[in-house]
């Protein structure tokens, strides 16, 4: 059972961090490589990252909001030795107030995390999303991403 404590802990402390902008604590979640699938909200086919490629991917956008909220439920945890799976059920809350619409864009789905064994913690070697549905104002993910990028100019 504390195997699979660690492994849900470890998934939820994604969302957490990187609510509260704790990079160092997000990227620390990550082994070096990191399989990444976001085909169903982006497109395209799935990427391998380095954790720091992939949390800076992160900043880029979230970093440009006001606020977001990432809650995860409904944790399946499998283990298999040293490595394991873990699906959740999610939504992702994103804020930003805009002079073009609605402040608010949300989405829903499942996660899968594929997990290895490091000494005494699990970290996230896979992250596949399944996006189930969405509400709100897309468009904010551009405006902050323009923002994040404005806000690095200076």
């Amino acid at each position: 059972m504390d195997d699979r404590y660690a492994i849900i802990e470890t998934c939820d402390r994604m969302g957490w961090h990187t609510d509260r902008h704790e990079w160092d604590k997000a990227t620390a979640l990550f082994t070096h490589k990191v399989l990444l699938d976001y085909t169903s909200l982006l497109g395209g086919t799935p990427v391998t990252l380095t954790a720091t490629e992939l949390i800076d991917s992160w900043v880029a956008v979230l970093g440009g909001y006001d606020a977001s909220q990432h809650l995860m439920t409904n944790h399946l945890v499998t283990l298999d030795g040293d490595t394991a799976e873990c699906t959740a059920s999610f939504q992702a809350t994103h804020r930003l107030e805009n002079p073009l619409g609605s402040p608010l864009w949300r989405i829903g789905g499942t996660y899968r995390f594929h997990l290895v064994r490091s000494g005494d913690n699990w970290k996230i070697d896979e992250l596949a999303m399944s996006i189930l549905w969405a509400e709100g104002n897309k468009n904010i993910a551009d405006i902050a991403a323009e923002r994040q990028r404005a806000k690095a100019e200076n």
